[in-house]
């Protein structure tokens, strides 16, 4: 298969090079492919991209890509721009185009909040052992970005056909709160959906007196629990060992403070998995469930008492996010003390085992090097990453190096937005470290990338940048995408040594 792959690969290389009309334009050639009588690439034309299929007429016609039909040198072509509606027959005619399910197997999410990264996150993630999870956007991104769901599955579509990815890829649907999240992400076709129920968090538990924790232990959603009061407090408050003998001793009152504390979680979570499983069975679907956002990191305890509730009432995920101890701060490396992570990961890992294997998802996983180096040297268990603004920030280094005074431009304005930005974050950065951008050579702006208060103030404030009305007036986005565009290899350098740099501590 590889050396026949290889064959028709050099004869459309050889048809290409037979047409003038594409001599000076880059051709990516690992997308050559043919099928149905025609011989498909992707071309960039100036700073555009486009699906070309060259065949006869009647063979482009029925092929049900749009785009126009191009004569030259006596061979006929269609040229087809990257819409949604193409996107949407990619994924129809190549089916490695299309999402799969990746299960319990290692995974990477690659966010991609301008939707030009995809191609740099195959080439560094490619035979590294990891499955990517190439389209992933949460809710609250698609917002501040101005972006639909079905933008960033399209990007996707395009990148692993672009790059000839055919060991498939997943599309993650990130912090879902509401049936409405999961009906616009479902249309959108994504398969991995990620629920986040931080709203139905009750921190308070964990300082409540005795005899409101007794009010609120019994003032629990019990029916949707499919259990009672007095049946759960004796079912948990007995000593568990896990698999690496670990051992688990809750008192009552830890019973009652977790199941206070995450009681209505397990029951919105049962409610949106299986809301979206009957209404869309034919839809393939497979979910994680995120727990970081809490104001404490999840105990032992609280970690076993989540996932032993979701298997007795028949909620299956393929990976979980506990708040691990330390702190995950965006855009940075890890804070904390890494021995008592490490113990601590082994004893989340021994749980996750207890009840099928289901991976760890380490959210705010973007530039935590320190923490991979540790999950890394374990070599147990199955792990996922999340990342997302540490591809932006890359984008930004790209900007640094080819167009200084757009780079300035940004960082002055992120800065003029920080106090506002920064208040859905969990950051440590203080603009008053930061050296004026307008005192520093061109030569050394890449500089801010690597400080980590410049990095925080760039990554939130993203949202403003693409879409703020300030920010439109200045033409950010358009400059940024670009001078990306034509600065293409650069970009796809930077990003790939970035992301060979996060993937390599795991050494799968």
């Amino acid at each position: 298969m590889g050396q026949q792959k290889e064959e028709k690969e050099n004869k459309g290389v050889e048809l290409i090079n037979s047409i003038d009309y594409f001599m000076g334009l880059r051709i990516y050639e690992q997308s050559i492919r043919y099928k149905d009588d025609c011989c498909f690439f992707v071309m960039k034309e100036g700073l555009e991209k486009f699906l070309i299929l060259i065949g006869d007429e009647k063979a482009l016609s029925r092929s049900g890509f749009q785009g126009a039909i191009m004569e030259h040198e006596s061979q006929t072509f269609l040229k087809c721009p990257l819409t949604h509606e193409n996107a949407e027959q990619l994924r129809s005619s190549f089916k490695f185009t299309k999402p799969v399910l990746i299960g319990k197997a290692s995974s990477y999410g690659l966010g991609d909040r301008l939707g030009n990264a995809g191609a740099a996150h195959l080439k560094a993630i490619r035979n590294s052992g990891f499955k990517p999870v190439l389209a992933q956007q949460s809710i609250r991104e698609l917002e501040r970005t101005r972006r639909t769901g079905e933008d960033v599955l399209d990007a996707a579509s395009w990148a692993a056909f672009q790059e000839g990815y055919t060991d498939g890829f997943g599309a993650d649907a990130d912090h879902l709160k509401t049936t409405d999240d999961i009906d616009r992400m479902v249309k959108a076709g994504f398969t991995m959906f990620t629920i986040d129920p931080s709203d139905y968090v009750v921190n308070e538990a964990l300082t409540m007196g005795k005899d409101d924790l007794l009010d609120s232990y019994n003032g629990l959603p019990w029916e949707d629990l499919n259990s009672d009061p007095g049946e759960r407090l004796s079912h948990y408050s007995k000593p568990v060992r896990l698999n690496n003998g670990f051992l688990l001793n809750p008192a009552k009152e830890d019973v009652m403070r977790g199941m206070v504390k995450y009681g209505d979680v397990i029951v919105h979570t049962k409610k949106m998995v299986r809301y979206l499983l009957k209404t869309y069975p034919e839809h393939p679907a497979e979910f994680e469930l995120s727990v970081d956002e809490t104001d404490q990191p999840t105990t032992l305890f609280e970690h076993y008492l989540i996932a032993a509730e979701l298997c007795r009432l028949g909620v299956a995920v393929v990976s979980l996010a506990p708040r691990f101890c330390g702190d995950f701060e965006k855009g940075i490396d890890y804070r904390g003390d890494l021995n008592t992570f490490r113990k601590e990961y082994e004893m989340h890992l021994a749980i996750a085992e207890s009840f099928g294997g289901y991976k760890l998802s380490i959210h705010s996983g973007s530039d935590k090097f320190s923490v991979y180096e540790v999950i890394g040297e374990l070599k147990s268990g199955s792990v996922h990453v999340k990342t997302a603004g540490t591809s932006y920030l890359e984008a930004l280094r790209t900007i640094a190096e080819v167009d200084p005074d757009l780079f300035r431009d940004i960082l002055k304005f992120s800065l003029k937005r920080f106090n506002e930005d920064k208040k859905t974050y969990h950051i440590s950065a203080n603009p008053v470290q930061i050296t004026d951008p307008d005192s520093v050579s061109g030569r050394r702006l890449p500089a801010f990338l690597d400080d980590n208060h410049a990095r925080q103030v760039l990554h939130v404030a993203y949202g403003s940048v693409l879409t703020e009305a300030g920010a439109e007036k200045r033409g950010f986005k358009k400059r940024l995408m670009k001078s990306l565009s034509e600065y293409e290899e650069i970009y796809e350098k930077n990003l790939r040594e970035h992301f060979i740099k996060h993937i390599k501590p795991f050494d799968l």
